[in-house]
């Protein structure tokens, strides 16, 4: 099967292709281009934002109404004035749990730890998690209070994918969380069958390494840290990342 090739925007932010459609996941910036730069080779083109938080919806992805299949937007966005700018004749909203199919995808959402939703997306045979901000949000100075209240509510939403199978996930890596930075991450890729691991939210900080212990024993599944816009690389159906080749 015809590999996936993966751009890293910024931030959450990712644009998914294979073959003649493409899949953008919260897309608020994307300084190299790589979004333009894909149109022209474009049919079938599926937009998603997790959230309504800056740094996952900006209302500049209007600009791409005309090439736009279909938004695919979390509930929570819906209640802002920007939604108002999108076409409504292209536009579904999920609330958590919700999904949606016709004959070219299908949309699983599952709840957050922040706000809004994640994303399951099937589309030719492959599928694709996308975690917007749900994630174990342990701050180290927080109150032991909401300390236990993030673990809980994670572990909760946890409940509801163990044994998730995906080819890819998209996950948050933030070392703003200091040493639980891969806590969330940790877990996820223990008690799902991802195929292979995208870190997100990792502006500013370092390539994360997964440590020794961070795959349950026996089981290993690879990983990409991006950290500059534009880097790109190609995935394997069964999980293998590949330095994209131009030209």
């Amino acid at each position: 099967m015809e590999p996936l090739q993966i751009t890293y925007l910024l931030n959450s932010g990712f644009l998914v292709r294979r073959g003649r459609w493409a899949i953008i996941f919260d897309d608020y910036l994307d300084p190299a281009g790589a979004v333009d730069a894909a149109l022209p080779g474009v049919e079938e083109l599926y937009i998603f934002a997790s959230h309504a938080h800056f740094d996952h919806f900006n209302v500049d992805i209007k600009k791409y109404a005309a090439a736009a299949t279909h938004y695919f937007l979390s509930s929570d966005i819906q209640r802002t004035k920007r939604a108002r700018e999108l076409p409504a004749e292209k536009l579904t909203f999920l609330k958590t749990y919700d999904a949606y199919a016709d004959a070219a995808i299908r949309i699983t959402s599952f709840d957050s730890t922040d706000e809004g939703t994640s994303f399951l997306v099937e589309k030719d045979g492959w599928r694709i998690f996308h975690a917007g901000d749900f994630n174990w949000w342990h701050w180290e100075d927080d109150t032991e209070e909401n300390i236990k209240f993030a673990r809980n509510g994670f572990m909760k939403q946890m409940k509801r994918l163990d044994g998730l199978a995906a080819d890819v996930a998209f996950f948050p890596v933030d070392g703003r969380l200091g040493d639980a930075l891969d806590w969330g991450a940790r877990e996820f890729c223990r008690r799902t069958e991802v195929k292979a691991l995208v870190t997100m939210h990792s502006v500013g900080y370092p390539r994360w390494k997964p440590k020794k212990d961070f795959f349950a024993p026996g089981r290993r599944i690879p990983v990409w840290v991006p950290t500059q816009p534009g880097e790109t690389r190609s995935l394997l159906l069964g999980g293998e990342f590949q330095n994209h080749k131009r030209g």
